[in-house]
């Protein structure tokens, strides 16, 4: 099975008209999974059962991640009856996908994986718990933000460090929290002219802890941000020019890391993952993030 079908794999476990048609889904942590993939298959005592981790694991964030996009309602947020019927989708749907990995790994006799996903499941609920809870008290800075996101999402793939031999058990922990650690500066470059993403971003607690007192209580106060005045956040304090430094000392490091694998063909495979964080990273951020789409 060549490394790209996961996503089709995964896909026939998520692709369901009720939830398709009444509700969003995150994206898929193709670069992940992709990653994972490739690093398993040079593991002797796994190679054989690269698909299938690798598969689990999908579905496990993918539920995860639907779990994370739950909006409660608020006096201020009234989802109606449509917003409350895509809400419970989303909860049944996050449930569904993690209970295949159950599923999969328990026929396939894989106890041992369903132990060490199940813990890092518990892990990741206990870090999101500590970090919604500074971010309520505001005490949260722009630094603590992008290493939460990255523990976030390396949770899952770091439990399979007990799968890695040699030096690729030395490498893995700290190979997949440098590319998560991209993938979340990345996303923040995105999303860093959209408006309505700038609550709890990296813009929102670098403007908190860095920015003036003024400015400060802008983005506390009950009313929305217009685009104006995040544009104007982003040029007063050069969020792009620093996202994106910050996105090429992190691609830079995960390069060199890529550097230290043993397999060229791996090596070379890895390279091409991250790519697009180097390219992102480059003199002109703005136009290449145009063009990755």
């Amino acid at each position: 099975m060549a490394r790209y079908r996961i996503g089709q794999l995964a896909q026939k476990y998520m692709d369901y008209d009720m939830i398709t048609q009444h509700t969003d889904l995150p994206e898929f942590p193709d670069g992940r999974i992709r990653l994972l993939h490739a690093v398993l298959g040079q593991q002797p005592a796994v190679a054989g059962n690269k698909e299938l981790f690798s598969l689990v694991t999908s579905l496990v964030q993918m539920g995860l991640d639907t779990h994370d996009m739950v909006e409660n309602e608020t006096p201020g947020n009234k989802l109606g009856t449509i917003g409350m019927r895509a809400q419970q989708l989303k909860v049944l749907a996050g449930d569904y996908f993690s209970s295949r990995f159950y599923h999969l790994l328990s026929q396939a006799g894989h106890i041992d994986a369903i132990r060490r996903l199940s813990e890092a499941i518990c892990e990741l609920n206990r870090i999101k718990m500590n970090g919604y809870a500074k971010m309520k008290q505001l005490q949260l800075s722009a630094e603590e933000y992008l290493r939460y996101g990255a523990e976030i999402k390396s949770g899952l793939f770091l439990s399979f460090t007990a799968f890695m031999q040699g030096l690729y058990a030395r490498l893995w922990p700290e190979l997949v929290e440098r590319f998560c650690r991209c993938e979340v500066l990345l996303q923040e470059l995105k999303n860093a002219e959209r408006a309505d993403k700038l609550a709890g971003s990296w813009i929102f607690w670098h403007i908190m802890h860095e920015g003036t007192e003024d400015d400060r209580r802008q983005l506390t106060m009950d009313r929305e941000v217009d685009n104006g005045l995040l544009r104007h956040f982003i040029e007063k304090y050069g969020v792009i020019e620093k996202l994106g430094s910050q996105l090429r000392q992190s691609a830079m490091q995960l390069r060199e890391l890529v550097a230290r694998i043993p397999s060229d063909k791996l090596m070379r495979e890895l390279q091409s993952l991250t790519e697009p964080f180097l390219v992102v990273s480059g003199p002109q951020p703005a136009t290449a993030l145009k063009e990755l789409g």
